[in-house]
């Protein structure tokens, strides 16, 4: 069970460094547009708060990144939840200021992997 649950949390991570290159590097650019649905002007007039949401987008990839790299097996595991967690409630705001998509996009796989974790310790699912 924790290699499926690795597996998804590599999953959102490598989903939050594509938010980071859309956010950073597309958004002035028609995939960028595209993707968010802007137009040229408000992604210019936008692109630096864009390239903050995308640093953090970054950070959280990272985190998670890290706590699989962790070579402390209670440090994984906490790192995986915090880093997740973060993910969620981010996508909750996200849902609730911005688009409802978010919360589909971004929360859900992070709640589903929260919920992965959470069965793997409950029921002590071994490799």
């Amino acid at each position: 069970m924790k290699k499926i649950t690795n597996i998804f949390v590599i999953l959102v991570a490598l989903e939050h460094i594509y938010f980071l290159v859309l956010e950073m590097f597309l958004w002035n650019t028609p995939v960028g547009h595209k993707q968010f649905n802007i137009t040229p002007e408000f992604a210019s007039q936008s692109a630096a708060l864009a390239a903050n949401q995308g640093l953090y987008n970054g950070f959280l990839a990272a985190g998670l990144i890290w706590a699989l790299l962790s070579s402390s097996s209670p440090s994984k595991s906490s790192l995986k939840v915090f880093f997740l967690t973060c993910i969620v409630v981010a996508g909750i705001f996200g849902a609730a200021t911005v688009s409802p998509t978010i919360l589909f996009v971004q929360a859900a796989p992070a709640l589903f992997v929260l919920v992965l974790i959470f069965l793997e310790k409950t029921f002590h699912f071994s490799n």
